[in-house]
């Protein structure tokens, strides 16, 4: 094997961890989830070392990481909310943020050409705030009681930032496109 193609082997890997861990969680297993969580989250970190320290970035692998991401906290947080520790409307709101996020860019791709996919400042705090949330009702489901006053905090301030970033994606991609439909054709 070419070891270039290892970030990207690693990603898959990654994101066949995602229907793993949605099993786990439904079937309340939630230490090995934990675990498995934790074992996506050092992978990620580890694909992105890799493909950075070593330049083996690739198109296919800027494409495959964030799906990865996506898929691994969607099946999190669908998973949580199947376990009881996650309300359906805050499961429902994450999902409907990601397919808005999904369907502007595959509408962006059609009309305006390649999607750039760069995150925000606000999507990356979201992102993180996101994994946070996931990690402690995970903790709190494998045994290590969380305060719930903690965990009804820190589920509406997910709930805040994942609203807020996704109507800053729509506004920032929609003035973009707006101003690129108003520049005269070359």
């Amino acid at each position: 094997m070419n070891l270039k193609h290892l970030p990207n082997a690693i990603t898959g890997l990654r994101l066949a961890m995602a229907p793993v861990l949605l099993w786990l969680l439904w079937a309340g297993h939630y230490r090995d989830a934990l675990w498995v969580a934790v074992v996506a989250g050092a992978s990620d970190a580890l694909d992105g070392l890799l493909a950075k320290r070593f330049g083996w970035q690739s198109r296919l692998g800027s494409l495959l990481d964030p799906v990865a991401d996506k898929a691994l906290l969607g099946c999190a947080f669908v998973g949580l909310w199947l376990a009881g520790a996650l309300p359906a409307w805050l499961v429902a709101l994450v999902v409907a943020r990601d397919l808005v996020i999904l369907g502007g860019a595959m509408v962006w791709w059609r009309l305006a050409g390649p999607y750039d996919g760069e995150p925000s400042w606000l999507g990356k705090v979201t992102t993180v705030a996101q994994i946070v949330l996931v990690l402690v009702c995970l903790v709190d489901r494998a045994g290590w009681t969380v305060p719930l006053n903690r965990l009804v905090d820190l589920t509406l301030g997910v709930a805040f930032l994942t609203f807020v970033s996704g109507v800053d994606y729509v506004v920032r991609y929609g003035v973009k496109a707006w101003q690129q439909g108003r520049k005269p054709a070359a």
